[in-house]
């Protein structure tokens, strides 16, 4: 094994690798608990929106480790009403993206890539309103550093707000209706 080759398995095994595994682990048991005990989240239906956009605005504020925030959606999903669950978090989701708009704001963000940091710029300076719905709609890691660059910008915060929840909400419900479809098939 050469020395290339202990750098990239430093770099997959960093501390940063075991809090997302960290992450992932801590949401499926939290998602195998609440689906083995519904009927009682079902009975609590008013916190559990309240607790669908808390989820969903922790796990998008989070920048440096990605928690799988979709995951919660899609087992709340399948036992509260999916289209309540995607608006919820899609409104919860787009507020807590707004991490990455204050951090490009304030001039703090920090980007490994700088070549898609700056595409991401002159995709935001060209097409920003869409640009925010698009990555905000489609399932990817970019929004974060298009949240950065809106910031940035000064791209008016209203409208980062109003396109992201335009493209989360229908991400989210889509989601929450995952769970709900795969609940069918899978019943416990």
């Amino acid at each position: 094994m050469n020395q290339t080759d202990n750098n990239i398995k430093k770099r997959f095994w960093s501390r940063g690798r075991y809090l997302q595994l960290l992450a992932l682990l801590f949401v499926l048991t939290l998602c195998t608990v609440l689906l083995l005990h519904r009927e009682k989240v079902a009975e609590l239906e008013i916190y559990g929106y309240l607790g669908v956009f808390l989820i969903s605005l922790i796990t998008c504020s989070s920048i440096v480790v990605p928690v799988p925030g979709w995951i919660m959606v899609a087992t709340l999903g399948a036992i509260l009403n999916p289209v309540l669950v995607g608006i919820v978090s899609g409104v919860g989701g787009t507020i807590g993206e707004m991490t990455g708009y204050l951090l490009g704001y304030g001039g703090q963000l920090a980007i490994d890539n700088v070549g898609i940091y700056s595409r991401m710029v002159q995709w935001m300076k060209r097409w920003g309103s869409i640009t925010i719905f698009i990555l905000a709609l489609i399932p990817n890691p970019l929004f974060d550093i298009a949240g950065g660059a809106a910031g940035l910008l000064r791209f008016p915060l209203w409208k980062f707000l109003l396109f992201g929840a335009a493209g989360r909400i229908p991400k989210h419900i889509f989601f929450a209706y995952i769970g709900v479809w795969g609940l069918q098939f899978f019943p416990l």
